[in-house]
């Protein structure tokens, strides 16, 4: 018998800045309230995946990104719901060297991190086995 909880379509940003870190807020709400994570959230009605994506990084980190290509899908329990996330992998458009985030909308926190600082964070379920299956860890 499948899962039969309805699913809400949503996207994530992977995002690097030229050092090689990665860009993660801390969520402000459900699912994974209090975690880390990469910025996203859910695709709006109309709305194309990489305009949700390009919209919810710049609502979370006041950052503006250009989705370059899919990385992969994860599903994400959530009450009576599956999130179905379709990650993408971003750039940052903004020209300087050290892009500064800026949380806002649900995130609470909005920062990038090395390898180092990442194992300091207590992150979301499955965002660090998705992100290494894909090869996009930060360095």
């Amino acid at each position: 018998m499948g899962d039969l909880r309805p699913e809400v379509a949503c996207v994530g940003a992977v995002v690097h800045d030229a050092r090689g870190r990665l860009l993660l807020i801390h969520r402000g709400h459900a699912p994974s309230a209090g975690l880390w994570s990469v910025p996203g959230g859910r695709v709006e009605p109309g709305e194309s995946e990489a305009d949700a994506v390009v919209r919810e990084t710049a609502e979370e980190t006041g950052l503006a990104v250009r989705p370059v290509r899919v990385l992969g899908h994860v599903r994400i329990d959530g009450d009576g719901v599956v999130f179905t996330v379709t990650d993408w992998l971003c750039t940052v458009v903004e020209p300087e060297p050290e892009p500064q985030p800026v949380a806002g909308d649900d995130a609470d926190d909005a920062v990038f991190v090395d390898a180092a600082g990442l194992t300091a964070l207590a992150m979301a379920p499955g965002v660090l086995t998705a992100l290494s299956g894909w090869g996009v860890l930060p360095h």
